[in-house]
């Protein structure tokens, strides 16, 4: 517990009516989950303001009020700060109250599109694997060391940041990695935190639904990185075109990595197959279990930053070969007759489009591929149409289906996705999910090949605003037992 003008430090307050300098027990912006002696911050998101419940939060025992607008009727008794931007003000007072714990760790954060998940899981399984302590940030999973804590958002806020990096610390990590999301970076969420690299795999087609336009996207990505100092580096991807546009006026060491051109890390895809590839890696050849040119560029970033992070070569090297795919993310099952399902998070056009050039790689000739996706409601508009020209580009039969619906009519959202199909026959639409999987699996002969797009790692479904449990995996799985495993 600290007084509240010990963790004022670097807030500019416009006002305070601070009578008492109270002892703060806990920071929260959450009126709910407001205790004896907490500091409220009154966050203007996007759904409501947390003005309107500051009475609310004194009632349940705040004792300090962080806002914008002074209220007009105060509690003698509440210190009272008035900022500019309250979730500013929340970043650098939580990593105050928490004694900035990001400083005590070697902290990484990967920010892009697609990949993100991967590159920062990988990260973290190869520290690990290597001896090290670490901590991880991401859209699956959080962890801390190996103790493991339900995700709630690809990256949480900033009082939940900080809590967490302390735990990190206090448990002996030396290392964090974390994904860094756009709305993150909007919201300054990682304000206050010092990164020892920033890692940016690619930008395409995602959250206009936040953002408004694809010009904001980039530019929240950006501000990850003119937020970095001199002292840290960070590592590009040059065959993207914004990946010279995030290191403009970043004061980071700069780094670039290619698959195409020379840079300060280079990768070859020697080989690939089904299983894995044979990738020439700084002019060493290592094979690994992963496969598709989006996972080389994710595992060039990971050997980027561990040799920045100082492991020797030979050792990321010898590690990288021994690492297993991220749950969700090009999971293959496959049934007893070699039919093949590949589950991936793809919610994207650029990353649909990456996973089946992938599987058009590897396929062959005689086998036949059958696309299932959709796309989330109260969400994005603008790609669906795109998610389905990809699909039946590549597919046999592309099946369209929900993801997570939400408060969206399901009917509706597919009605947006077919308009993308143009004169093409190769689809059917099964507004059932789990009937669509098992549609595609009655449909699939021996040895072809199933993607089922969209969700990923995610075990449930959002129908209104009710979450319902349900697993591609495990529903290609039952669905493979009653028609190709017999």
């Amino acid at each position: 517990m600290k007084r509240l003008n010990d963790i004022l430090d670097g807030v500019r307050v416009q006002a305070i009516e601070n009578p008492t300098n109270p002892i703060v027990g806990g920071l929260t912006y959450d009126s709910r989950a407001v205790k004896d002696g907490d500091c409220f911050f009154a966050v203007r998101g996007t759904q409501s303001d947390g003005h309107r419940y500051i009475a609310s939060a004194i009632k349940r025992g705040a004792k300090s009020i962080i806002c914008e607008e002074m209220p007009e009727v105060r509690n003698a008794d509440v210190a009272y700060v008035v900022v500019e931007d309250t979730n500013i003000a929340m970043a650098h007072m939580a990593a105050a109250f928490y004694d900035h714990p990001s400083e005590e760790l070697r902290l990484v954060g990967v920010t892009g599109t697609n990949g993100k998940t991967t590159t920062a899981t990988l990260l973290y399984d190869m520290f690990m694997a290597m001896g090290y302590k670490a901590g991880l940030i991401s859209t699956v999973i959080y962890r801390i060391g190996e103790r493991s804590v339900a995700s709630t958002h690809t990256t949480p806020d900033s009082i939940r940041l900080n809590q967490m990096m302390r735990e990190m610390v206090d448990e002996g990590c030396d290392y964090c990695f974390m994904e860094v999301s756009s709305h993150a970076a909007a919201q300054h969420r990682i304000e206050a935190l010092r990164f020892q690299g920033a890692l940016f795999s690619n930008l395409t087609h995602d959250h206009l639904d936040y953002h408004g336009t694809y010009k904001e996207y980039i530019r929240a990505k950006k501000s990850f990185f003119d937020g970095l100092d001199k002292d840290a580096w960070a590592v590009v991807n040059i065959d993207d075109r914004n990946g010279e546009v995030m290191l403009q006026n970043c004061n980071a060491k700069h780094y670039r990595l290619s698959l195409r051109s020379m840079a300060d890390f280079r990768t070859k895809i020697v080989e690939m197959l089904p299983d894995g590839m044979l990738l020439n890696i700084d002019n060493q050849e290592v094979w690994v279990k992963f496969t598709g040119g989006f996972n080389a560029y994710n595992l060039t970033t990971v050997y980027a930053a561990a040799t920045l992070l100082g492991i020797d070569k030979l050792e990321v090297l010898t590690t990288l070969s021994k690492l297993t795919p991220v749950a969700g993310r090009f999971e293959t099952i496959i049934a007893e007759d070699r039919t093949m399902a590949i589950v991936d998070y793809a919610h994207t056009p650029d990353a649909l489009d990456n996973v089946l050039q992938t599987i058009e790689e590897v396929r062959r000739d005689e086998q036949r591929l059958y696309v299932v996706c959709g796309c989330g409601g109260d969400r994005d508009k603008t790609k669906r149409p795109e998610m389905a020209a990809i699909a039946v580009k590549y597919a046999t039969t592309a099946i369209f289906t929900s993801d997570n619906p939400r408060t969206e009519s399901p009917e509706a959202i597919l009605d947006d996705v077919v308009a993308g199909v143009g004169t093409a026959k190769n689809y059917l639409r099964i507004t059932d999910r789990r009937e669509a999987i098992r549609t595609a699996a009655m449909l699939a002969q021996p040895g072809d090949i199933i993607l089922i797009a969209g969700k990923g790692h995610e075990d449930y479904q959002i129908i209104g605003t009710e979450k319902h449990h349900f697993d591609d995996r495990e529903e290609i799985r039952n669905a493979f037992s009653s028609t190709h495993n017999k």
